[in-house]
């Protein structure tokens, strides 16, 4: 007789378990938590037994799905039958992992129960528990087909003499005679009574927007007076997320504040103004390795006065790294190439006025670990049944300085907070997405190194990918306008430039 079916962790703790015969919980727990110490490591074995029961056992990666009998059952069906169970578990979770497994498991107890009735082997197939657990019924179908029919019906209908009491409304409205009653239709009620009154005053709050209602009295105060409500709404809302606890909402309220400040342009735009933007796409291997890492560049001009628009742009290019620079068309390649200046093919021609236009773009692609510019080295080891993570970033490019730095580690579900050990900087955990996001001001050459310590249950795997975010009033290819000149005459030119380098992927996997 089959006893029971279960999957557990390699240290014997159930996680998902069916009792086929009368079985009390310490029972059953006792039994799995003997079953590792009872494995033979140096044999190789699908089964072993005890004074009382056999286990029948196959494992699977860091679980093991367990049959336990009685010594006298036919270990050849039971080993037929653990394939099947074996089978049936991939069936239902994506990944062979406990928290998947726990999350799945009333679907697993289902097939379980489709496999084994009363401890004995029932004979169907893996196609055949599939059928049974879905339970698809045709005569349900065609119920709920018919409802959902009715249900629209009565919604048209609905919708038809709500329409009929807004026209019934306006008429009056206009006739000056006195509006028929909408809370209990006074002497225009309807057939139904006070049911089909709710009924009707829902569907015409769900169609004002769509209506505009005439106003009763038009001496009164106009609706342009009252835009300020809805910005009120908004405030209340806010002040209650706060007062819930959601430090989240104000947290990321916050970094967009900072981001601002960071990326805010110049208060003193001139008339040519010139944004110089990167951005950067990298992705790191956990154990060290630039799988890749691309950036790219482009320096956007903005004319504002006619007098500026026939000008050249000198820049200056001290990147030593295989930077692959690109001009506009319309841009004298040749004029950039000797003498690293961006001018018009036509001398004559002027920039285009207000309007940002692209002239230079570049870009780098690379797996040169030593062009990583900020490392991550994540370590998380285990201890016991928690998991001891210690995390360290070093700015290897000293003339950059990355703003707002947000570290992002993944968290296993279900286990709390972390307890968090050393730290430089700050942290946010978010209970919702199961992130604890490290959070550094300023990263630059003064503070180019730091570190986090924190543990927390969990495996290995669950700490990754980390992801990294920062922005910077630096560019990471040294590539700037140095000066602007005229056309006419080589006069220069007052100019004023942005610059920001951000991320687009920031990823260690």
């Amino acid at each position: 007789v089959l006893l029971a079916a279960a999957v557990c962790t390699k240290a014997g703790k159930a996680i998902v378990s069916r009792q086929f015969v009368e079985m009390t919980r310490t029972r059953i727990e006792g039994l799995l938590a003997a079953f590792p110490k009872l494995m033979n490591t140096g044999k190789q074995h699908t089964f072993v037994e005890t004074e009382s029961v056999r286990y029948v056992y196959q494992p699977m990666e860091k679980l093991y799905m367990v049959l336990i009998t009685t010594k006298n059952s036919n270990i050849l069906e039971d080993l037929e039958t653990l394939r099947l169970f074996s089978r049936v578990i991939p069936e239902y979770c994506r990944a062979l992992e406990e928290n998947e497994i726990s999350e799945h498991c009333f679907d697993l107890i289902f097939a379980f129960d489709e496999i084994v009735a009363l401890g004995y082997r029932e004979n169907v197939n893996l196609a055949q528990i599939r059928t049974f657990t879905e339970m698809e019924s045709h005569e349900e179908k065609v119920f709920r087909a018919v409802r959902e029919t009715q249900e629209r019906e009565a919604k048209a209908e609905m919708r038809r003499k709500a329409k009929e009491l807004q026209q019934a409304r306006r008429d009056a409205e206009r006739q000056g005679k006195k509006a028929p009653g909408f809370g209990g239709f006074g002497s225009s009620a309807v057939s139904g009574g006070t049911t089909a009154a709710m009924i009707t005053e829902t569907i015409i709050e769900t169609e004002k927007p769509k209506v505009a209602p005439a106003p009763a009295r038009p001496s009164g105060p106009s609706k342009a007076l009252k835009l300020g409500a809805k910005g009120k709404e908004v405030d209340n809302f806010v002040d209650k997320l706060k007062s819930e606890g959601e430090t989240i909402m104000t947290s990321v309220g916050k970094r967009s504040t900072e981001a601002a400040k960071v990326l805010a342009p110049p208060v003193n735009m001139e008339s040519v103004h010139m944004k110089i933007e990167e951005k950067i796409s990298l992705t790191c291997g956990r154990d060290g390795g630039l799988q890749n890492m691309e950036l790219h560049g482009m320096i956007m001009l903005h004319i504002s006065d006619e007098k500026f628009a026939r000008i050249r742009l000198h820049v200056e290019n001290e990147d030593k790294r295989g930077v692959q620079l690109q001009t506009h068309p319309n841009v004298d390649k040749k004029l950039f190439t000797a003498e690293s200046q961006i001018g018009l093919k036509n001398p004559e021609k002027s920039f285009p006025i207000n309007s940002d236009v692209g002239v230079l773009k570049w870009r780098l692609q690379t797996t040169e670990e030593s062009f990583i510019p900020l490392t991550i080295n994540c370590w998380p080891s285990e201890s016991g049944n928690s998991c001891d993570v210690n995390i360290e970033y070093e700015l290897q490019e000293e003339s950059l300085e990355l703003n707002d730095v947000i570290i992002t580690i993944p968290l296993p579900s279900g286990v709390g907070a972390p307890v968090i050990g050393e730290i430089d900087g700050e942290y946010r955990h978010d209970s919702r997405r199961n992130l604890l996001e490290w959070c550094l001001p300023v990263i630059d050459a003064k503070n180019k190194s730091g570190s986090l310590e924190f543990s927390i249950a969990g495996q290995p795997n669950d700490f990754f990918p980390v992801q990294v975010s920062f922005i910077s009033k630096k560019n990471y290819c040294n590539i700037q306008v140095t000066k602007v000149t005229q056309v006419d005459g080589n006069s220069p030119v007052r100019f004023s430039t942005e610059t920001t380098f951000l991320v687009d992927k920031y990823e260690i996997l």
